[in-house]
């Protein structure tokens, strides 16, 4: 018994000893020393600029080298090298000449001194407004001090800072859709987010346009396109497929599109470029629906085919004949009422637009306010800047306060019907309905600068780009104008009588 006990108590004892044996860890071995990779030397890029920039594309007019326009060495394959003298910007407004005029004197020279590259009619309209002597140009536009120590002084910060962020010397807003590039490169080449998305230069698409064009003013009407107001209790926020919530910095009302866009025409199927570098006149819609005998055609894409005109669109080549004035409201009403009166179906009607530069770093009273059009207004706004600053678009340096806009009224039901000064009469818009002031560091407001209007009260004659058809009370639009215009004009040819 004893024999049989002591055999199975040795076997659990070798086999204990050995299970514990081998739950001990082991001491791995040294890893094998792994031989040393042979060191290559990078092979270095091919000499010339499409070395490191093999991913550009050029069109055939512009398939030259790189030096050409941008300067630098073309037969370096060193960076530092290769960008020595470098202009990164050959087309902004101060090489445009010297770079592309080169090979576009005209179009260079003609675009620098149009109103549409210059910006010196909207500047003269708000100087004027306020009672300042226009200027040539914005380089002319002068430069403020620190704190504005007249009229002049914030009126000139206000066009600086706030006003002037579609000028061609300036890349745009920080919002996705509002970057371009500078000078003729601002609408002959594409961006995307700021970035150049193709090298290839080509006609504005409506994207570049509304660039500079958006933000209730001419060209985003075109879209169907009406800001929100900015306070938060009046824009509506919704969920939205697209990729950017604010392509614009607001968000926009969607209402009804002008008819030629709605037919597949684009800005440039009736602005042209000899219009927009001053050279040409502005198209009329009667130079399309309503030409005289023997007029020649004003754009280069319309033609005249058995007694029909035809506009053939840039965009898609699609031919479209254009209609002529049939009504016989057109031969009544035709010298006496603008076109866009009956045909416009809606038109921006911003009342009572402030605007506050202040210089305190309390925002609390603007939390309501924080979208403003402006994405330095915002970042300040919003806390990402702690000081409020903003820069001066043309010299570019970043200066102590923040201008900040709110509006009375932002609407577009009620279109303000008035005669001009021409006896036609026209739709009008409050453009100039500006009211300035300015507060310093604590709030205060700065003596003389508190709520300064102008001169009129900032109506304009507006076309509207909402065209489409005038629908059946197109005369209550205009009749009780006209019979108001009518009888002022009685009453002022009684008193001239002896």
């Amino acid at each position: 018994m004893r024999t049989i006990f002591l055999l199975p108590t040795a076997f659990l004892l070798i086999f204990l000893n050995s299970c514990r044996e081998e739950k001990q860890p082991s001491v791995p071995a040294p890893p094998a020393k792994p031989q040393e990779a042979a060191t290559i030397p990078a092979a270095p890029p091919p000499p010339g600029c499409r070395g490191c920039h093999a991913e550009i594309q050029l069109d055939t007019p512009h398939d030259f080298a790189c030096t050409d326009c941008h300067q630098g060495d073309n037969n370096a394959n060193d960076r530092q090298l290769a960008h020595q003298g470098l202009n990164a910007k050959p087309a902004a407004p101060e090489s445009m000449a010297a770079v592309c005029g080169r090979c576009h004197a005209q179009q260079a020279e003609g675009c620098a001194q149009s109103g549409h590259f210059s910006l010196r009619n909207e500047v003269n309209l708000i100087r004027r407004q306020f009672g300042l002597e226009p200027v040539n140009s914005l380089r002319e536009l002068p430069e403020p001090n620190s704190l504005p120590q007249s009229k002049e002084d914030l009126v000139n910060d206000l066009l600086r800072r706030r006003c002037l962020r579609c000028h061609p010397g300036t890349a745009g807003d920080s919002y996705p859709h509002t970057r371009r590039g500078l000078g003729c490169a601002a609408c002959h080449l594409r961006k995307t987010e700021g970035k150049l998305a193709s090298h290839a230069f080509s006609l504005p698409d409506e994207a570049r346009c509304l660039s500079c064009h958006y933000g209730n003013r001419v060209g985003s009407d075109f879209v169907g396109m009406h800001e929100h107001d900015l306070g938060s209790d009046f824009r509506s926020p919704q969920t939205t497929k697209a990729p950017y919530f604010r392509p614009y910095g607001v968000e926009q009302h969607d209402l009804a599109q002008d008819i030629h866009r709605q037919r597949g025409l684009t800005c440039l199927d009736c602005h042209n470029g000899a219009e927009l570098s001053g050279k040409q006149a502005a198209v009329r819609c009667a130079d399309c629906h309503d030409p005289q005998p023997g007029q020649i055609p004003p754009l280069k894409n319309l033609r005249s085919e058995g007694g029909q005109l035809i506009l053939t669109s840039k965009a898609s080549g699609k031919e479209h004949p254009v209609p002529r004035l049939q009504h016989p409201a057109h031969a009544k009403y035709g010298g006496k009422v603008a076109c866009q009166v009956c045909h416009a179906q809606w038109s921006f009607n911003d009342q009572g637009t402030h605007l506050l530069l202040t210089y305190s770093s309390d925002t609390d009273p603007w939390s309501s306010l924080t979208v403003q059009s402006s994405s330095e207004a915002e970042a300040f706004l919003l806390g990402e800047e702690d000081e409020p600053v903003m820069s001066d678009t043309l010299s570019g340096e970043k200066k102590p306060g923040v201008w900040l806009q709110g509006y009375g009224l932002r609407r577009w039901e009620n279109m303000i019907i008035r005669q001009d000064k021409d006896g036609i009469v026209k739709v009008f818009r409050p453009i100039l309905d500006l009211h300035l002031s300015a507060v310093d560091e604590n709030g205060e407001v700065l003596a003389g600068f508190d709520n300064i209007a102008g001169n009129s009260d900032g109506l304009l004659p507006y076309t509207p780009h909402t065209t489409g058809p005038a629908g059946l009370f197109y005369e209550q639009r205009f009749l009780r104008q006209l019979e108001k215009d009518s009888v002022s004009g009685h009453s002022k040819q009684s008193a001239a009588r002896p």
